[in-house]
């Protein structure tokens, strides 16, 4: 490791560690009224003390399971949970909360929600201070996410969350074409040709109109052309050269053979 990672590092484990002392317990007085309960808590979120707010959110639900109030709370408390990096405490609590009140009003930023969970999901602490290429992430959080988005947008268009989601789909969209071209890479190192024209395959397939398209063409084009299936080589770069003309792999797939 890079000595200049160091000071970085202690800081983020002592920064970080905090959160494993313990926190005082807060109980709502038996006297509290529902909506002294929940005032109590939601100032706990706005100061972002998501540790005293998702206590008093617990005790009203427990004290109040029925109202607008007990469902506002669960909501609430996987946005707690969410800030609090309990990505999956998150999303267990809002399955639940779709589960038991689907018909509430403010679905669409519960669908929002996880979807904002499951796109920050696979971010480790490091990452967050040390970036890298996304696109070498693991997919499978992305995935859900673009789900959830697409959800979202298709159910609710005209959502105050709608914008924001759709232009996160193009970035998910973006990201996870690249990784299956970044895995194609991986397979033609390997030698493994049939593979890696299949992930090509399946960026022209799901992914069209991203930035990975032309590389994923193109890496169809050398695959089946070590394959022997200049047919479906060829068409691979009629394809490419007919979206992206003069791209500089068409001629590198006629004048190299690949070892």
């Amino acid at each position: 490791m890079k000595k200049y990672y160091l000071p970085l590092i202690l800081t983020l484990l002592s920064t970080s560690g905090c959160s494993y002392f313990a926190k005082d317990e807060v109980v709502a007085k038996d006297s509290w009224t529902v909506e002294r309960v929940y005032s109590e808590a939601k100032a706990a979120l706005n100061a972002e003390d998501y540790h005293t707010a998702l206590q008093f959110y617990a005790q009203l639900e427990a004290r109040f399971p029925f109202g607008e109030y007990a469902q506002q709370s669960l909501l609430e408390s996987a946005y707690a949970y969410y800030k609090s990096d309990e990505p999956e405490q998150a999303l267990a609590t809002l399955d639940r909360f779709m589960r038991v009140y689907p018909l509430n009003p403010s679905m669409d930023y519960a669908i929002y929600l996880r979807g904002l969970v499951n796109f920050t999901r696979d971010i480790g602490l490091f990452e967050k201070y040390i970036p890298r290429d996304e696109s070498q992430r693991d997919p499978g959080s992305a995935r859900f996410a673009l789900k959830d988005f697409k959800t979202l947008v298709n159910r609710y268009p005209k959502s105050n969350y709608s914008e924001d989601a759709a232009q996160r789909i193009v970035y998910l969209r973006n990201r996870l074409a690249q990784h299956e071209v970044n895995v194609a890479h991986y397979y033609m190192r390997r030698g493994a040709y049939v593979a890696a024209a299949n992930r090509g395959k399946y960026v022209v397939e799901n992914y069209p109109r991203t930035p990975a398209m032309p590389e994923a063409l193109l890496m169809m084009a050398k695959a089946y052309k070590v394959l022997g299936l200049n047919e479906l080589s060829e068409d691979s770069l009629r394809v490419l050269k007919l979206n992206f003309p003069g791209h500089p792999g068409v001629a590198a797939v006629h004048q190299t053979e690949l070892q």
